[in-house]
């Protein structure tokens, strides 16, 4: 049995665009080679109505004999070129195929046509994002898509995003950060050398809660940071490099509380859905998340903090398209509505405008 591989290509957008064979929308240059003899009687004459050089039809027929292992032609001087008892086979597989998987192959092309379409429209744009984690993330990127901005998103950790950014892997970073930053706080250490005044623009987004996500109806009575220490309560904590993990750090460090002090510390998991998913599954007994994917998997929340999710852009590419497009689309009346409804958000007042890292990040002072 021998591997298939589906491939496309494209053609001139034009109804005066010719096509060899419109009735079978999926293509194979070998069959087309074979129909062509069989329907001609000779190479030459198969080349000619192909628009190709005997040469170029006679080496393929002979490269595909070799890829096959199969003779594909009778070749015979002075008589009419015949294909093979092999080479009929697969050109009656062809058509038993081509008659079966016609309806699903030509919705399978209208589709791509559909998506490509993004490519070749001059008022569509494409920004890559990398960013901490976050549900008003996933809902802006299908908003944004309605409006022919296209968010290519990547979920990492918050210091990751940043460092994407400046090592040009992407337009815009998402990190999250307390509503009041302390400037001499591990969140504000860990920040602070990523964030450069001058090179880096501050695009307000959304502000949001983080607290504990517990079981349903909040068994151990979880309600404040210092029950993480507690004896009969595990935790599940989030990755190295994620926002939610700095605040969890953060907190130990401020009560000078070592790691070890909290049951499941060393337990991680990559998002805050999965860290809910993880509590729901009886692994856990609570993790730092946010309220929208502790509402997903049926848990409590019990709130702790505000925190203010910012978008980060380099100032050069402040003006870009799509950067623009993006500022435009969260300053929309109808985005600010959506994200007020998604459980512990509320959008920023100056959502989508600029915002200055001094004034709103003051951790260089």
């Amino acid at each position: 049995m021998r591997h298939i591989d589906l491939s496309y290509q494209w053609s001139p957008d034009s109804q005066l665009a010719p096509r060899r064979n419109p009735t079978s929308p999926l293509r194979n240059p070998l069959m087309d080679l074979l129909q062509a003899v069989r329907s001609c009687g000779s190479i030459s004459a198969a080349a000619k109505t192909m628009g190709l050089s005997y040469r170029h039809v006679w080496g393929e027929l002979k490269r595909w004999e070799e890829v096959l292992n199969q003779p594909l032609i009778i070749w015979e001087k002075g008589q009419a070129a015949q294909l093979t008892e092999f080479a009929d086979k697969l050109l009656w597989a062809e058509r038993q195929a081509q008659a079966r998987l016609t309806p699903q192959i030509n919705a399978l092309q209208a589709e791509l046509e559909k998506t490509f379409a993004v490519a070749f429209d001059p008022d569509s744009h494409l920004l890559t994002l990398y960013a901490s984690h976050d549900d008003a993330l996933v809902s802006l990127q299908n908003h944004c898509a309605q409006q022919s901005l296209h968010l290519d998103m990547r979920f990492c950790g918050s210091v990751d995003a940043i460092r994407a950014l400046n090592e040009g892997r992407c337009m815009v970073a998402g990190f999250h950060a307390p509503v009041e930053p302390d400037a001499d706080s591990l969140v504000a250490r860990t920040y602070r050398p990523l964030l450069k005044r001058g090179q880096h623009k501050l695009i307000s987004f959304a502000r949001r809660e983080q607290g504990w996500m517990t079981r349903p109806g909040n068994p151990l009575h979880l309600r404040a940071w210092q029950d993480m220490t507690r004896a009969d309560v595990r935790i599940v904590n989030r990755a190295l490099g994620t926002g939610t993990r700095l605040l969890l750090d953060q907190w130990l460090q401020s009560q000078s509380v070592a790691s070890t002090a909290v049951h499941g510390y060393e337990h991680e998991e990559s998002s805050h859905a999965a860290v809910a998913a993880c509590i729901a599954a009886g692994q856990a007994d609570a993790g730092l998340g946010i309220a929208s994917a502790a509402l997903a998997q049926g848990l409590d929340f019990v709130p702790l903090t505000q925190e203010n999710y910012w978008l980060v852009c380099l100032k050069s590419a402040l003006d870009s398209p799509p950067i623009a497009q993006l500022r435009q689309a969260l300053q929309s009346s109808a985005w600010q509505d959506k994200i007020n409804l998604l459980a512990g958000y509320t959008a920023s007042p100056d959502c989508g405008r600029i915002q200055s890292l001094k004034l709103r990040l003051p951790w260089w002072n």
